[in-house]
């Protein structure tokens, strides 16, 4: 099977792209990623020089690029390029519009042009927005609260209209919040591992009362290969352990599995719009293709802390430079 896996240097797209090719000795994988601050091409390392995969530098919203990749001929693609980072929506939205919404209806385009079989959206849990108590299930209504989470829900229904006007087989994933190697240090886990490791502040938005399902980043690849190779056209599926966990629990049990102290953590002001709790019902997924969270939390999360520090160049040259200068301004006057 040849897939298109797009935004495949980034942190999911990464872990898919080493997942799927040790996985499937009988898939190939291009990867088209336009390489922003948070594309790594050094975490495809363990994959550059096998056969069964290719890299091409671009933009999804390149339409005569896309168009000439997708002409070679794909049984699936899936789109994981996306801007993502809520605060950097706040910030400016318009990179989140023109990736988010625009490179996917692109992509759904060349897709629907060149007769792709089965196309794959990566979305998030974060399109139903926040809610007091219970679960959402896929068809619990979209009630995004930040620009990032907006785009998404826009993508996700360009998606559904383009399987409802057009047929295309589309399915649309929705996970929780992710965490594991090869994370960019803006989100929550690698960037309280590498501020303790340094000995520096770790902001908690607000009291930390923040609630997220944390998952796994190879239980979610192991979804994905389900949804890829059983999942319905027309369906979206909700990807998530069912276990939710306040941000300061999170961040209280990541430092004492690195030895550190909690005087680390820095409450800053809560960032615009924050959502208080995400919950999803997963039983679809779990009923129809028979996922199951294969990875105990504490036993992941303690090896994620073991590759950052057994990774140490890879963060640091991340945090380096452009990063560092986000940072600091982001978090100088909270």
């Amino acid at each position: 099977m040849r897939l298109l896996v797009t935004g495949g240097a980034g942190f999911i797209g990464s872990n898919f792209i080493i997942y799927a090719l040790d996985t499937h000795k009988d898939w190939e994988i291009t990867n088209l990623d336009k390489l922003t601050y948070a594309g790594n091409l050094n975490s495809l390392d363990a994959v550059r020089d096998t056969s069964r995969y290719s890299f091409v530098r671009g933009d999804i919203t390149d339409r005569l690029l896309v168009d000439s990749v997708l002409q070679h001929g794909f049984d699936v693609v899936v789109n994981f390029a996306a801007e993502s980072h809520v605060d950097r929506s706040i910030l400016d939205s318009s990179p989140f519009i023109e990736t988010n919404v625009n490179g996917t209806q692109v992509l759904l385009e060349g897709a629907r042009k060149h007769r792709v079989p089965k196309f794959v959206q990566i979305s998030t849990d974060e399109v139903y927005g926040s809610i007091p108590e219970g679960c959402c299930c896929e068809g619990s209504p979209l009630c995004p609260s930040s620009p990032y989470s907006a785009s998404k829900a826009a993508a996700d229904l360009l998606c559904l209209a383009y399987f409802k006007t057009h047929g295309m087989p589309v399915v649309i994933t929705r996970c929780t919040n992710n965490f594991g190697p090869r994370q960019f240090p803006e989100k929550l886990v690698p960037l309280a591992i590498t501020n303790a490791l340094e000995n520096r502040p770790i902001p908690v938005y607000g009291d930390g009362s923040n609630v997220r399902d944390w998952l796994f980043v190879l239980d979610h690849c192991r979804a994905l290969d389900l949804v890829i190779t059983g999942g319905r056209p027309g369906e979206v599926y909700n990807i998530g352990t069912g276990r939710g966990r306040t941000n300061l629990e999170l961040l209280r049990k990541l430092l004492g599995i690195m030895g550190k102290d909690e005087s680390l953590l820095k409450f800053v002001s809560d960032r615009p719009g924050h959502d208080l709790r995400y919950a999803l019902d997963t039983s679809k997924l779990r009923g129809e293709l028979g996922w199951t969270p294969a990875y105990d939390f504490d036993d992941a999360l303690a090896a994620t802390v073991r590759w950052y520090l057994d990774n140490e160049r890879w963060w640091r040259e991340v945090k380096s430079g452009e990063y560092r200068q986000y940072y600091e301004r982001m978090y100088a006057n909270r």
